[in-house]
């Protein structure tokens, strides 16, 4: 069976819900669809962009009572403004303007915390807008406002559960649908990065600052819908709904359904909305007392999930499912992408000069100097611990010298970040591999080209961006291909092997169209023959003019390969030379080679 097919028996069966359903259990599905909206953009804040928000309850109570006040409190508005309550439909869109703003604003607030510190921000201020709810002149207090219009679509009054039913999971399936498309698409891919590969994303050209924006704003305007169609279905509102137990069960539904996945919102609405209403139904009757004894239940079944399914009920269910999913579709007739010249051969694309980096008292890199020419090959080696990945992380922008200047094609970059300097022209491997290992080989090297697209939010939730997807795929595809891994194109990148990650790594780094590539540590893990291919990609790159640095410890592969070698002892630079002076130098066989032929 194929995810189409499923998604169809799925329509078909919500399309004939209302008509053999009792209303009771239509108003919970209608009250599912509600909650799996803002499940949804916890999904795609939580599980996906690792971003914990207890206050999304908040922006439900927005979209709420935009829409609450402007039609029912018309005629006390100034005369501009009273003709936006003359539809429920132009309130939908000031809730959600009102929403974007608001949004904006406690983004550039809470998400430059980190830690524990973000998720007590989203408290502080999902408390604070429920509390206005309640005691706002005009909002009508914690005793609400009643007699909401209901909405009209076409003529037809939706003053019923079975009718509004249709509306509810036309924006549930419509934001499911757009949040898929985002996740798969150059965005998308970013935002999947945000969630442990910060650095890493950042090196390929990715501002994941914006990146943490947008999943804020998304979820925040799929909540104030959410609350857009919960007022005009209830034609009342007060605060109660809208509270920090609201904004933690909405959490809950994200976890329980797979905070990773957009359908687990569904699973996790529908099943905690079904437990909720069932256990507050039978406890009482079974204890013999009233009580909020669900949350005891719910309480103890969210620690057992903890330990027994941490990525929710999703990916259990997928597994039982008979699903065939095929292959990423690669289009090879797909235009390529535009390659920026190569420096001329033997220019200097990259100077330090004078790099020193201190951490307190302890001095990790001093006074380092070197030059980087197009087309050659540059080794920079030492003991462990000599400083030469903390030097890579100030030529690179990941990190920024206490002291001296990094002059990248000319132009100064000290300081400047790893996503501008990727920009201009240059990419990097890691020495601990920075890869997203439950995305595919394929999406991580497309990672690499994310600089090389434009497009952005919208195009890609309304699949605009299909035309440049398809080119920035058919990039990475031909640079893993390149590297040789073509035959692992769609597994999962944690699934290979150290040494082939690796070399992952490197195809990622190349499909940035870089003019000088860092590589650290390239060859460790990797077998005679993988290496033996490896010196060749790289001899290749050379002849093409790219300028290559390399952090290596296998010293048969970096004399057979190197044009010049820099080599460091306690972060300072010891010799420089061709690979015959640095096997002879004295300094250089006392501090590391230790003699060797």
């Amino acid at each position: 069976m194929t995810p189409r097919r499923l998604i169809l028996i799925f329509l078909a069966l919500l399309a004939v819900a209302p008509l053999v359903l009792p209303p009771f259990y239509v108003t919970l599905l209608n009250y599912i669809g509600l909650y799996a909206m803002v499940a949804l953009g916890l999904v795609l804040l939580t599980g996906v962009g690792g971003l914990t928000s207890f206050g999304q309850a908040a922006f439900v109570g927005l979209g709420a009572y935009t829409t609450a006040i402007l039609t029912t409190q018309g005629d006390t508005l100034p005369a501009w403004m009273a003709w936006l309550g003359a539809s429920p439909w132009i309130t939908l869109l000031v809730g959600l303007a009102i929403t974007l703003v608001v949004a904006w604003l406690l983004g550039a607030i809470t998400l430059s915390l980190s830690g524990h510190f973000l998720p007590l921000g989203t408290i502080a201020w999902g408390l604070s807008l429920y509390y206005a709810f309640g005691s706002v002149d005009g909002f009508g207090g914690h005793t609400g406002l009643p007699n909401i219009p209901v909405i009209s679509f076409f003529g037809i009054a939706l003053n019923t559960g079975e009718r509004i039913f249709y509306l509810i999971w036309a924006f549930m399936l419509l934001a499911l649908w757009s949040t898929q498309n985002l996740l798969d698409s150059r965005e998308g891919r970013a935002i999947r990065a945000l969630k442990g590969g910060r650095i890493m994303a950042e090196s390929m050209g990715v501002n994941t600052a914006r990146a943490r924006v947008i999943i804020f704003l998304v979820a925040a305007l799929q909540a104030s819908a959410s609350g857009w169609l919960y007022a005009h279905m209830q034609r009342f509102v007060n605060p109660q709904p809208f509270g920090l137990q609201m904004g933690i069960e909405y959490l809950f539904m994200a976890v329980i359904g797979g905070a990773g996945h957009v359908w687990g919102a569904i699973v996790g609405a529908g099943l905690f909305t079904l437990l909720k209403q069932w256990l507050q139904d039978w406890l009482p009757r079974l204890l013999g007392q009233t009580g909020n004894f669900e949350i005891i239940v719910f309480g103890f079944g969210m620690v057992l999930l903890l330990h027994r399914a941490r990525g929710g009920l999703w990916p259990l269910i997928a597994r039982w499912v008979p699903v065939r999913r095929a292959p990423r579709a690669i289009d090879s007739t797909a235009p390529p992408l535009p390659a920026k010249p190569m420096p001329t051969r033997g220019d200097v694309v990259l100077q330090a000069d004078r790099i020193t980096r201190k951490f307190g008292g302890l001095v990790a890199n001093n006074d380092m100097s070197l030059d980087v020419h197009a087309g050659e090959i540059l080794a920079l080696i030492g003991p462990n611990g000599a400083g030469k990945s903390t030097f890579f992380n100030q030529l690179s922008g990941v990190d920024t010298p206490t002291s001296g200047s990094v002059v990248f094609l000319g132009r100064e970059v000290t300081g400047l970040g790893a996503r501008h300097i990727a920009r201009m022209g240059l990419s990097r491997t890691f020495q601990h591999v920075r890869l997203l290992g439950k995305m595919s080989v394929l999406e991580n090297v497309a990672i690499g080209a994310h600089l090389r697209g434009h497009k952005g939010i919208l195009s890609s939730a309304w699949r605009l961006d299909r035309s440049e997807e398809a080119q920035l795929l058919a990039c990475a595809a031909q640079h893993i291909e390149r590297v040789g891994l073509g035959a692992h194109m769609h597994d999962e990148a944690g699934s290979l092997s150290l040494g082939q990650q690796r070399i992952l790594e490197i195809a990622r780094a190349l499909t940035s169209d870089p003019a000088v590539l860092l590589l650290d540590e390239p060859a460790a893990g990797l077998r005679y023959l993988e290496k033996q291919a490896l010196a060749q990609l790289l001899r290749r790159l050379k002849d093409e003019g790219m300028a290559i640095l390399l952090v290596e410890h296998d010293m048969e592969f970096v004399m057979g390969l190197v044009d010049r070698i820099v080599v460091m002892d306690f972060g300072e630079k010891i010799a420089e030379g061709l690979p015959a002076e640095i096997r002879e130098n004295p300094a250089v066989l006392d501090a590391y080679l230790g003699g060797v032929d």
